[in-house]
């Protein structure tokens, strides 16, 4: 199914690069007053191209670029696509549940617009999809820390580090490959830890043989 609709995907991409046309987009939104970040937005293009943004509720925007493999691409896409992208679906559980962050799937693809909110959810393909996209922004914090510290805390960086080795090894990560610029100044950089120079070439080593 995953490589089926792949190919679909990239055809239709094809297609609408041919007409001036902008591929599908899928986007993720997750707000939650209190957590960190209290608001997060991932938006994925069938060609693997988004943003990721995460900020408090009462700071502004900022966007950044990011670009993912085709494999995750195609499994969301792949997702989307089982659950009619996401057209006259209801994924809230509708129990007595606590507030776990509002959460969006929405799918655009032209004039075409298709979008459910739900806090919990006990739909299998809705939980697949959240979970992949919070993985992604997993990911995605841990750069933004990393460079926090790069800038202004480097004796924090071993601990970061030491961080996402955790995770990694609980596989609460995806997407790991959007590290490895960020893990690369750091290795590179005799100005930080011998430590942190050590753990960062560690996670690039174990990225590199998932590969």
């Amino acid at each position: 199914m995953g490589i089926a609709l792949l190919t679909l995907v990239l055809h239709d991409v094809s297609l609408r690069a041919e007409k001036g046309a902008t591929p599908p987009r899928i986007t993720f939104t997750k707000t939650l007053k209190g957590s960190a970040p209290e608001y997060m937005a991932l938006s994925i293009d069938a060609n693997g191209k988004g943003t990721y943004d995460s900020h408090k509720l009462d700071e502004p925007s900022s966007p950044r670029p990011l670009q993912i493999s085709a494999a995750t691409t195609a499994r969301l896409f792949s997702l989307a696509a089982d659950v009619n992208n996401f057209q006259s679906v209801d994924f809230d559980s509708h129990r007595k549940v606590a507030n776990m962050g509002l959460k969006t799937l929405s799918y655009e693809a032209g004039q075409e617009i298709h979008r459910v909110q739900y806090n919990y959810t006990e739909n299998r393909t809705a939980q697949q999809l959240t979970e992949i996209f919070e993985k992604i922004g997993n990911v995605e914090e841990h750069i933004t820390q990393l460079q926090y510290d790069m800038r202004f805390d480097h004796l924090s960086l071993p601990q970061t580090l030491a961080e996402i080795q955790e995770e990694y090894a609980d596989h609460n990560l995806a997407e790991l490959s959007l590290l490895i610029p960020t893990l690369e100044q750091i290795s590179s950089n005799p100005r930080f830890l011998h430590l942190a120079q050590a753990r960062a070439q560690e996670i690039m080593r174990n990225i590199n043989q998932q590969k």
